[in-house]
């Protein structure tokens, strides 16, 4: 990307010039107001009326940094403007469709996507609507605040005003209102289902008939409007038992009920005092199943499916797992779980069928396919629990940042229905995220609270971002909580320890007395290695001693599989070997 700063474009009299837009003009027009940055710049009031006659330059993102020691001293923020000229190439082969991309959302999963599409090499720019504060300062792309997604008609004008070639939907919302099929009916490349296909999430009855028709791997369950009817069935089942409303609820809408009095009073939330709304309406009652969770991302192109690397996130809010679900309080990538073998047995089990099913009964899915995976215990194979139809929150967050590949025509690709052949190349690091919740989350919690030292996060290794999922800033410029999970404190390393090790240094630095974070991301992922490593040293010694070891040393494998799947934060090196006589 061509870099200029508009200092050292108006100190050199250089001449800048902009497409028309009467987003991107007010917005710059207040950012370069002389009262507040003439300290910084020492320049004039810019002639925007002159400049918007111009189209030299197509696309432009605003970078915002604080920066210190500059005219006027104190915190005085900078501005870099990044130009993608229409004349450079910037090392693109010629066969490869360079495009400008709209991400509709404006979460710590779009803020992922918009960091991985601001690195893809083909990407003019990077548009984000309505995105955060967090967004707009990282210079990962522009943010268009004013733009209503909910209008399909204002997001094809802004589509077609800037030539984006691409649109990227993030949330399901919008999905299931059908923003992706106006979207394709306009002829704008769209990465996400239609309405009919987003069903996938937006109703988990559709979900459920899917996988009865097609035989895919999934708990047993039953259907029910009634809650009488609900009760006599949960009765039948026993306890525990899973109630989930069959609708969007946010991610809220599932409660794992571990006696029958919760499962019936879950039951008259959803059924009777209609906590959900619409989305309650209707419930679905699952078997419990017992075993490791895990996610697992496929990009789908209608026909064609491609797997992408293994993700395992962290539900419940609580260390230890324990505690009320969320929508997820960190991840790490990549997931022990899912070994390769396993990856295939997904593939050919879960995703191909669904892939199938829903072109035969005539909604192709276009978009990214997040299956949500229970690994049974008993049986070691996968069982599909639910599908998102965009990327997991958090996940994504550690997915972007071990991509390698150019994500825009990935997706592109994806949109054309040109899967087929394409590979997708991953960093061999491993990434955590650990998110950042305001006090009092999944409940009530405070808006408002002051968050600092966000640049001192990032500065404790080049491998850490900070995504940012509900932020705001304040009149003094200071970064504010809007949300219930607020920041995703990301970072790689060659292992998942190192990842770990980083992204809690970063955390640390964090100077937010209104939030709270689990301290346990990834302990299953570790225990489970370690519980390798103590295999293999034994296995080792066995070696060396065959006759003797077998006589003299008794493992207690009860502890160590309570310390590796049994919930516990127990660190294998505790669990007591002794020997017997």
């Amino acid at each position: 990307m061509a870099c200029i700063s508009y200092s050292s474009a108006v100190t050199n009299n250089t001449s800048i010039k902009f497409h028309n837009s009467r987003y991107h003009f007010n917005f710059v027009a207040k950012i370069f107001n002389p009262s507040s940055y003439q300290s910084c710049f020492n320049v004039e009031p810019i002639n925007f009326d002159a400049a918007k006659s111009s189209i030299d330059v197509k696309y432009f993102q605003v970078r915002r940094c604080s920066r210190r020691g500059l005219a006027g001293g104190g915190r005085n923020q900078s501005l870099t403007t990044v130009f993608n000229s229409l004349s450079s190439n910037n090392g693109i082969p010629a066969s490869e469709e360079r495009v400008a991309v709209l991400v509709i959302g404006g979460g710590g999963r779009e803020h992922a996507i918009c960091y991985a599409l601001h690195r893809s090499p083909s990407c003019d720019a990077v548009f984000c609507a309505p995105g955060n504060s967090g967004i707009s300062n990282s210079g990962d792309a522009t943010c268009i605040s004013e733009l209503d997604i909910s209008d399909s008609s204002a997001v094809i004008a802004f589509c077609r005003e800037w030539g984006v070639g691409l649109v990227v939907v993030g949330p399901e919302a919008p999905l299931v209102a059908g923003l992706a099929n106006d979207l394709v009916k306009a002829g704008i490349p769209t990465f996400g289902p239609s309405s009919e296909a987003a069903a996938l999430e937006g109703s988990k009855d559709f979900m459920k008939r899917l996988c009865d028709k097609y035989g895919i791997p999934t708990a047993k369950y039953q259907s029910f409007t009634d809650p009488s009817a609900a009760k006599a069935y949960i009765k039948g089942q026993g306890a525990p038992i899973v109630v989930k409303a069959d609708g969007l609820a946010a991610g809220k809408g599932v409660v794992v009920a571990m006696t029958l009095e919760e499962a019936y009073e879950a039951v008259d939330s959803m059924l009777v005092r209609s906590i959900f709304g619409s989305a309650g309406g209707r419930v679905v009652i699952e078997e419990y199943l017992e075993g490791e969770e895990a996610s697992f991302f496929a990009i789908v192109d209608g026909e064609n499916a491609i797997a992408l690397e293994s993700a395992q996130d962290h539900k419940r809010v609580g260390d230890g797992d324990t505690g009320p679900n969320t929508g997820g309080m960190g991840a790490y990538s990549p997931a022990p779980v899912l070994t390769k073998e396993l990856q295939s047995v997904i593939m050919e089990s879960i995703i191909f069928p669904t892939v199938k099913g829903m072109a035969e009964q005539g909604c192709k899915f276009v978009g990214v396919l997040y299956a949500g995976l229970m690994i049974e215990k008993k049986s070691g194979l996968p069982k599909l629990i639910e599908y998102n139809v965009r990327f997991g929150d958090p996940e994504c967050q550690v997915l972007m940042v071990r991509l390698e590949s150019d994500l825009a025509q990935v997706l592109l690709a994806a949109c054309k229905g040109e899967l087929r052949g394409v590979s997708v190349e991953w960093s061999t690091d491993s990434a955590m995220v650990v998110v950042m919740a305001s006090k009092g989350y999944p409940g009530s919690y405070e808006k408002g609270t002051v968050i600092q030292n966000l640049e001192e996060a990032e500065q404790v290794a080049p491998s850490v971002k900070v995504f940012h999922a509900g932020t705001a800033l304040d009149s003094d410029g200071n970064f504010i909580a809007t949300g219930g999970r607020v920041l995703g404190v990301t970072a790689k390393g060659k292992d998942l320890e190192e990842a770990r090790d980083r992204a809690y240094q970063a955390v640390e630095q964090i100077k937010w007395p209104g939030g709270f974070y689990r301290r346990d991301i990834g302990w299953r992922a570790l225990s489970q290695k370690q519980a390798t490593k103590t295999e293999k040293q034994l296995k080792e010694l066995e070696d060396k001693v065959p006759g003797l070891l077998k006589k003299k040393v008794e493992v207690k494998l009860g502890e160590l599989k309570d310390a590796i799947s049994g919930g516990s934060t127990q660190s294998i090196k505790d669990v007591e070997f002794r020997g017997s006589k």
